[in-house]
């Protein structure tokens, strides 16, 4: 990969970041409503509480994945950006551009069942 190849990948995973973490802080306001904003009857509760699981699982979901789009970052001057954890073959670009925090290629992720 070259080092224009890089930048244009740096600045895509920093886009991503921001979205994401705009995005998780909207979800923990959504989790936590304000005082006296919350439902009102047992109707409005139920709901609330059926929010409430996908709101976490949405939470967890992108806080995961913030992680590894910061780890990416963190390695992508490296030479280990864009290689393969399993068989150090070069991840394809295209993949990279979908999800640029990838550790595995196409290949070695269905064999290992990811």
């Amino acid at each position: 990969m070259t080092k224009e190849e890089k930048q244009n990948f740096k600045k895509i995973i920093d886009e991503q970041i921001q979205e994401l973490s705009i995005e998780i802080v909207s979800i923990r306001k959504a989790l936590y409503p304000e005082r006296g904003k919350g439902p009102s009857d047992k109707v409005a509760h139920l709901n609330f509480k059926l929010d409430q699981s996908i709101h976490i699982q949405r939470y967890e979901e992108s806080t995961k994945r913030l992680n590894r789009l910061k780890y990416a970052y963190l390695k992508i001057d490296t030479p280990e950006y864009g290689v393969c954890k399993e068989c150090e073959e070069e991840i394809s670009l295209q993949r990279l551009k979908l999800m640029p925090e990838s550790v595995y290629c196409v290949n070695c992720m269905n064999e290992l069942g990811l």
